[in-house]
């Protein structure tokens, strides 16, 4: 497979060099290769990743100034053949590592906490600053939905592919959770924002040496949604203490604080949707168990 991939791009970039080559196997949605230690190159795995990540590439070249946290760069790309082995994007490697649950228990010093707790919000609110009509621009279509029509949309979804598996307790739980949330009339005037959509562990690096987050990485599930969604990885990846941190940082955070618990509910969920939509056995088995 990684062969295919590796004549794919000395075929669209033949003055590349390929001297190294590392897989990358953190990734869920692409396959990545990282050539002579210093490109990253992204092929996505599934044919429904080609047009995301084609709409991915477009936001980060718009975007990319306008963020002081180092993300990718796109300056390769194929999108001719809009096939999965065909297309993929290359951007030269951030430094650092992911930011595990392990690393940041090791912090002992609050200080240093408090800083990384600002460096990730300050990415966040430049993120979420960023002028919707720019990012339409770029992608040349409107954003139609709101934010409780997305969340429709995902509770459709659970109870057309994964309700069949799951547990009656199960199930009156997962409705009343989703019912909650789109029975509550203030989540009916949210304002979007550009959201990340996997602000997690896995894509935050950061370098011990100078105790810093060195960038943010795999835009993969980059859109126009809800803030909220963003905090949920901070959340899930870091737990409650230190999100508290963040949301105190954030502008009216305590506003959507309740959202943001809402979404990271349902990642076991997604993770299992993901699974079916995909025929990716081993993440729906993984998502739906606590269902069961």
């Amino acid at each position: 497979m990684y062969n295919d991939y590796i004549d794919r791009i000395k075929q669209v970039y033949p003055e590349i060099l390929i001297k190294d080559i590392e897989p990358n196997v953190i990734g869920q949605n692409n396959d990545v290769l990282i050539i002579n230690k210093s490109l990253v190159f992204r092929f996505p795995k599934y044919k429904l990743g080609i047009t995301k990540l084609k709409e991915e590439t477009a936001i980060l070249k718009s975007i990319n100034n306008s963020l002081t946290t180092q993300i990718p760069n796109p300056i390769y790309q194929s999108f001719e053949q809009m096939e999965v082995g065909q297309v993929f994007t290359g951007y030269k490697l951030i430094q650092g590592s992911p930011f595990w649950r392990e690393e940041f228990e090791k912090i002992k010093d609050k200080d240093l906490v408090k800083k990384l707790a600002l460096q990730l919000v300050t990415f966040l609110i430049e993120l979420h600053s960023i002028p919707i009509e720019q990012i339409e621009r770029v992608l040349n279509k409107k954003k139609k939905n709101d934010v409780t029509s997305d969340v429709k949309v995902l509770f459709n979804k659970i109870e057309n592919k994964l309700y069949s598996f799951m547990s009656k307790d199960a199930k009156e739980k997962v409705s009343h959770m989703f019912e909650s949330i789109l029975n509550n009339e203030r989540n009916l005037d949210i304002k979007q924002r550009l959201t990340h959509g996997d602000f997690g562990a896995s894509n935050i690096l950061w370098k011990s040496n100078s105790s810093e987050i060195s960038g943010v990485i795999d835009f993969g599930g980059i859109e126009i949604g809800d803030p909220a969604y963003d905090f949920s990885g901070i959340l899930s990846s870091y737990g409650e203490d230190f999100f508290n941190l963040c949301i105190n940082l954030y502008p009216n955070g305590s506003e959507i604080s309740e959202r943001v618990k809402f979404y990271k509910s349902t990642f076991a969920l997604q993770e299992a949707l993901h699974g079916i939509e995909n025929n990716d056995h081993q993440a729906f088995v993984i998502g739906i168990k606590e269902y069961r």
